[in-house]
């Protein structure tokens, strides 16, 4: 798994606002025009002038438990990670693993702050971790894939209304609530779906 490169948040260090999204959700308005993002909830993992990465959050693939996948890549668990699902984090790449997950687990070499808290790490060695019953964060979801954006095209999404802006949360993050967790996230933001249904049509 390679290493995509992150932006360090959507504030800087000392507080300032950046004007970058890393550390929030997008959240799909109904009516956007590609199928794969319908009801779509993301986490903004980097986003700078040059490019934007997000993993939803919300799509899990279809029988495939973190325990099986696990086994597959032949990595051996000491425990069954709870029958947790694999999140398809986006189109580009699916192939490839993305491991978000809290800040109590850390790969010296390939853990990449993302927000207060949160990190993402994309090597085999946070596979291992998952699977271990001491090294394993307190939460984290496997995504394979990630959404994708080139300069300015996700600023120009936003302007054309495609998405809406959310503060993330680990009930929206790392929650097993699939089916409700877009519902949820319009709910954060103080809108229903139906509120939104009769101004779709723009995105």
């Amino acid at each position: 798994m390679d290493s995509p490169r992150t932006d360090r948040g959507a504030s800087d260090r000392n507080g300032g606002q950046t004007g970058f999204l890393a550390g929030q959700m997008l959240v799909a308005m109904p009516g956007i025009e590609d199928p794969r993002f319908e009801r779509a909830v993301l986490y903004v993992c980097a986003h700078d002038a040059e490019q934007a990465m997000g993993l939803a959050v919300n799509r899990p693939v279809e029988g495939l438990t973190l325990f099986e996948l696990l086994n597959n890549l032949g990595v051996a668990p000491e425990i069954e990670a709870g029958g947790d699902l694999v999140m398809l984090g986006g189109p580009v790449e699916r192939e490839r693993g993305f491991v978000l997950h809290t800040d109590d687990y850390v790969s010296p070499d390939s853990t990449v702050p993302v927000a207060d808290g949160l990190a993402l790490t994309v090597t085999r060695d946070a596979l291992d971790a998952l699977g271990s019953k001491i090294r394993r964060p307190r939460h984290a979801i496997l995504a394979l894939g990630y959404s994708g954006w080139g300069p300015g095209q996700l600023e120009q999404e936003l302007r054309d209304n495609v998405w809406l802006i959310c503060d993330a949360d680990e009930a929206l993050l790392f929650g097993d609530d699939y089916d409700n967790k877009w519902t949820m996230a319009l709910a954060k933001i103080g809108v229903t779906a139906d509120h939104l249904s009769s101004q779709a049509g723009r995105a």
